[in-house]
């Protein structure tokens, strides 16, 4: 897993002031991740393909920041969150995983800066 940080969980986001709010942190993620049409409702959002729900909608602004500052401004259960689909869309959905590399980092730039964080956490790399 290259970008760890670079979500911080489908529909976990919305910021107000320093740091993203905590309202969406007990979405049920194990639920969006086993369901489809609900996990592909995000994607599409995220990746502008379709509409978006007001959490989508927020996740989706703040994806570009959470990247260059490695989520800092993010709850610690936000960060897991965002590791864990991350790891999901990885392992389980490589082709979508580089549709988001695409979109977020044409570079490569947060691939390089998130590898060795990856490798700490044991992820293949």
């Amino acid at each position: 897993m290259y970008a760890v940080v670079v979500l911080t969980g489908l529909m976990v986001v919305a910021v107000t002031g320093e740091t993203y709010t905590t309202k969406f942190d007990n979405v049920d993620l194990e639920n969006i991740l086993k369901n489809d049409r609900l996990f592909l409702n995000y994607f599409n959002c995220i990746m502008d393909k379709g509409k978006c729900s007001p959490d989508g909608e927020e996740l989706k602004k703040h994806i570009p920041e959470a990247l260059e500052n490695a989520c800092a401004k993010c709850s610690e259960k936000q960060k897991q969150g965002g590791e864990k689909v991350l790891k999901y869309m990885y392992e389980k959905k490589p082709d979508l995983f580089r549709q988001l590399e695409e979109k977020f980092d044409p570079e490569g730039k947060y691939r390089v800066k998130y590898r060795k964080l990856a490798q700490e956490r044991g992820y293949k790399v």
